[in-house]
């Protein structure tokens, strides 16, 4: 017994001579530990959100007030923001610049291309939102909402390869909404108007637009007229639309959308005097030759805060917008010819 209490003094003994002379070591050790436990709390794993948490950030930066030449500071600060994003996605913005209404205001816009060096791209597509808001609307979903989802696009397709010779644009366009629209100050059609300039051939205009509400109610969607009882009468889907001209691009990309996933979605090509098919950005292509469509949530027809100063961050449905958002880079990925992931 005297020999087992021996020991145990022996080593009680060495053990408190090991504290006293490495406790630096001990204490470090320690912190070190804490450190790591924390940066694996749920707290911090936040710092990286998930889509649709990044959508409602980007919709509530660029949308919470209105934001037009009527209100140039709130503009040019939802311009930075864009550019700001795209440069932490590892992108350098370009700029398009020209004088509206007496002011100077861009087009944005970022590129992924399987070109060679030199040489023209043989063909493009545009992805595109128009980053402005109607007078008097903050506008979250007319056209916070399609700027998210063009942003999120953009960094989630920065390391597609498309097929040889074939560029993806993502623009963001300026002074969509009256009174430039369909005018020459109107962004998207400064835009179409130098692609037709310098000979480049779009293949196709994928125009995002007013993209966050739905609904399961019954009765929630309103329909152009002529056209009920050809689609639901329930708001919950994503319309692929455009003209009679863009008919084969409209088939094309709702076929690849319905391919990669299962979020509804409803194509409709009609003739341009239709109620709403020619109400955005993709009418500038149009104008100047090029298929085009609209990719929405039919605003209007479904959204009733539609260019009113409750079109508010708070109204979106931002788990729909990712699952649209998903299937929208798979399309694009199928439309550029890339490498399927």
């Amino acid at each position: 017994m005297d020999a087992i209490q021996g020991a145990a003094q022996a080593l009680h003994t060495a053990m408190r001579n090991f504290f006293q002379s490495h406790w630096k070591v001990i204490v470090a050790l320690f912190l070190l530990i804490l450190v790591a436990i924390m940066t694996l709390t749920p707290e911090n794993a936040r710092a990286a959100p998930g889509l649709a948490e990044r959508m409602r950030q980007h919709v509530q930066a660029v949308a919470s007030e209105e934001h037009n030449t009527r209100r140039p500071a709130q503009l040019e600060r939802a311009a930075v923001y864009i550019e700001n994003t795209l440069e932490k996605a590892g992108y350098t913005p370009s700029r398009q610049e020209y004088t509206a209404a007496g002011q100077q205001v861009r087009n944005i816009e970022v590129a992924v291309a399987n070109v060679v060096k030199g040489k023209r791209p043989e063909r493009i597509f545009i992805v595109g939102a128009h980053y402005d808001s109607a007078e008097g609307a903050p506008g979250a979903n007319d056209n916070g909402s399609g700027t998210a989802a063009v942003l999120e696009l953009a960094r989630l397709l920065k390391t597609m390869r498309p097929a040889n010779g074939t560029e993806v644009r993502f623009v963001f366009f300026v002074n969509e909404e009256p009174p430039f629209f369909l005018g020459e100050e109107m962004g998207s059609m400064q835009h179409a108007a130098e692609l037709k300039r310098q000979g480049l051939a779009v293949e196709g205009a994928l125009v995002l637009e007013t993209m966050g509400y739905y609904s399961d109610k019954p009765g929630s969607q309103q329909l152009p007229p002529g056209l009920d009882g050809q689609y639901p009468d329930t708001g919950n889907f994503i319309a692929f639309v455009g003209t009679m001209e863009s008919s084969a691009l409209v088939r094309q990309a709702l076929a690849a959308f319905q391919g990669a996933s299962d979020f509804p979605a409803q194509g409709l090509a009609a003739p341009a005097h239709t109620m709403g098919v020619t109400l955005s950005d993709h009418a500038s292509y149009n104008r100047h030759g090029y298929p085009a469509l609209m990719i929405t949530d039919t605003a209007f027809m479904r959204y009733p805060y539609y260019h009113t100063a409750q079109d508010t961050p708070d109204k979106l449905d931002y788990e729909s917008m990712a699952r649209v958002v998903e299937g929208l880079a798979k399309t694009i990925t199928a439309l550029a010819g890339a490498a399927q992931g």
